[in-house]
């Protein structure tokens, strides 16, 4: 699949045979409609072919990025295509817990391929006394912490901009990596 000029590649729709009769004889005016049959061939086939564009397994490596900001991930450009096209497939289930700290786990998991811990501030809960201390804090904010992985490493600057990406606006974050014990 090109978005580009692909040099002899012909058009399954040309314009030459569509117009009316008269220009249809005229020799000029089908060679000139055929430079627009060459020029337009690729924007056809991206057309004909746009299901798999939107297919992470199918879609053509360098819009596989947009594709991924399409359903709100951000890749990491260092993964093996397979990774990235595996990540980008599995996206749109995240979006059912989106917000969440299973979600958030979930989508750190995918991106860094190690242990993830969320801690959360706030809560709710009931108590048999009255006017009791809700348990947390009055600030709400996650603590993400990442077991760093055996081999390679974690981009921590790209791990938080997920985590800001993937967390509710008004929480604040921290994300930290520990070392493997």
């Amino acid at each position: 699949m090109s978005r580009g000029h692909v040099p002899d590649m012909v058009t399954p729709a040309p314009m030459g045979p569509t117009l009316p009769g008269l220009y249809q004889e005229d020799e000029f005016t089908q060679r000139f409609m055929g430079a627009f049959d060459e020029v337009l061939a690729p924007v056809m086939s991206t057309i004909d072919n746009f299901s798999a564009y939107l297919d992470p397994a199918l879609t053509p490596e360098d819009f596989l990025d947009w594709l991924a900001g399409w359903v709100g991930v951000l890749l990491d450009e260092t993964w093996p295509i397979e990774r990235r096209r595996a990540f980008v497939a599995i996206s749109s289930q995240l979006y059912k817990t989106r917000g969440t700290a299973a979600g958030l786990a979930a989508q750190v998991r995918l991106f860094t391929a190690s242990d993830v811990h969320i801690e959360e501030s706030g809560g709710s809960a009931w108590s048999p006394t009255a006017d009791a201390e809700a348990p947390g804090t009055p600030d709400f904010s996650v603590n993400v912490k990442v077991t760093a992985p055996a081999k390679g490493k974690i981009d921590t600057a790209r791990l938080d901009a997920l985590v800001a990406a993937a967390k509710p606006a008004h929480v604040k974050h921290t994300v930290e990596v520990v070392a493997r014990s």
